[in-house]
């Protein structure tokens, strides 16, 4: 039998058999694929998305609310004791066809914000890579994350609560999701950039913010993707009161608590402000790729 003749809609009790494929293919994802697996299976309402499982593979898809003409490859990942049988390929091309039905004109192997594995396919998954070039996709953008290693970096905020306090500004760590000063930065968050950061900083596993006179100014968040920092933002009238940096060594401070030795910073722009707050440094890297789907 073919591969992409072995593949199967996964039903929500099937979940968790794919969950434990991600787990042992996912070896960069620090034991995190089951999660991840979770995770993709929990998107904001509005989005179209699927599961495909065949024996000892699953994928992932989904539509982007952006752009409707737009499908996304959200995982790939076969067993390590089922690779070699063309199972990947038949998974993407059983994505391909689902998106298409969905009435997708182009696929991407890229994060489809806010619910999203990856930015893209991380380069150490090099056999990903060469499926992905092999079946057309075309590299269009490459993403990076940072690494901070928390069992060593300086995640001290006495100093600089204490200055903010002389300067009227509260820090707080927000209530579980759906509760009063949650929904109050998620608001604040929807208002200052867009509703992907909304959505991740009301599913986020924490949050703090820092507000003045009962306005929130700025918020950072961690887990909304598992494991991860982010998103992160200050308002443009509250910059250089130093809120980025005390948010954001709160927020590795809860992830250290929580059990993790590293924190992933994702998708970063600035460089050298994690390099700076918490000694993080560059270290994964993702390419995005895209091809029209005939």
């Amino acid at each position: 039998m073919a591969a992409a003749e072995r593949v199967r809609l996964a039903g929500a009790a099937e979940l968790d058999e794919a969950g434990e494929v991600a787990r042992a293919a996912l070896t960069y994802e620090a034991g995190e694929g089951a999660e991840l697996v979770r995770r993709l299976a929990r998107p904001p309402r509005d989005r179209r998305w699927t599961a495909l499982l065949a024996d000892g593979g699953v994928a992932m898809a989904s539509m982007s609310t952006a752009d409707p003409a737009v499908g996304h490859l959200d995982l790939l990942a076969v067993h390590p004791d089922a690779q070699g049988r063309g199972l990947g390929l038949g998974l993407v091309r059983a994505a391909e066809d689902w998106l298409r039905e969905q009435g997708a004109l182009r696929a991407r192997f890229a994060g489809n914000p806010p619910c999203y594995a990856w930015p893209g396919i991380d380069v150490r998954y090099t056999a990903a890579a060469c499926l992905a070039e092999g079946l057309g996709y075309e590299r269009y953008q490459v993403a990076w994350n940072m690494t901070a290693d928390l069992d060593d970096a300086d995640l001290s905020v006495a100093e600089g609560l204490e200055r903010l306090a002389e300067a009227g500004v509260a820090v707080h760590a927000a209530g579980p999701p759906a509760s009063e000063d949650r929904e109050r930065v998620v608001a604040f968050v929807r208002e200052h950039w867009n509703d992907s950061w909304a959505w991740e900083a009301a599913t986020a596993t924490g949050v703090h913010y820092a507000e003045r006179d009962g306005a929130v100014l700025a918020f950072a968040a961690w887990g909304a993707r598992p494991g991860w920092f982010g998103p992160t933002g200050t308002a443009p009238a509250a910059r250089k009161l130093g809120l980025g940096r005390v948010l954001l060594r709160r927020c590795l401070a809860d992830q250290r608590a929580a059990g993790q030795r590293t924190a992933q910073i994702g998708w970063v722009g600035p460089l050298r402000f994690y390099s700076r707050a918490v000694g993080a440094r560059a270290e994964r890297v993702f390419w995005l790729y895209g091809r029209e789907l005939a």
